[in-house]
């Protein structure tokens, strides 16, 4: 199972400049066993938004893209272009925004990509570094 920090702290105190080694080691000390660890490598905005409608555009090189409007929690819902097909209108996403940095390192911006401006990026499990 794993288990991120941020829940952790929900149910012990910890310091905020503790690192992930320590506690990792404090748990051994009490006699969990820990099969690893995993440091996120994800900096920055990322959230949980609602896709709100999208409008499904094939492009002149044989792909389509789907023109999302993702309420993030803001006044509008956000522009985002999105080349996956494995959700649907009132879906939950995890959104990147701008300013994020995924592993690899990605840095998240707002871009022109396919006639429209992206407004961050609707991320999967494996973009997340999770899968």
């Amino acid at each position: 199972m794993r288990v991120p920090i941020s829940w952790l702290r929900e149910f012990v105190e910890i310091p905020l400049d503790v690192t992930h080694e320590q506690i990792h080691a404090a748990l051994v000390r009490v006699g969990l066993e820990e099969e690893d660890v995993h440091a996120s490598e994800i900096t920055g905005p990322v959230v949980v938004g609602q896709v709100v409608e999208f409008v499904s555009e094939p492009q002149s090189n044989g792909k389509t893209i789907n023109w999302c409007q993702v309420d993030v929690g803001e006044d509008a819902p956000r522009g985002i272009v999105c080349g996956a097909h494995n959700f649907a209108v009132g879906d939950k996403v995890v959104v990147s925004l701008p300013g994020a940095v995924l592993p690899g390192p990605f840095p998240i911006s707002a871009r022109k990509t396919y006639g429209h401006t992206s407004d961050g990026m609707i991320a999967s499990a494996r973009e997340l570094g999770l899968g």
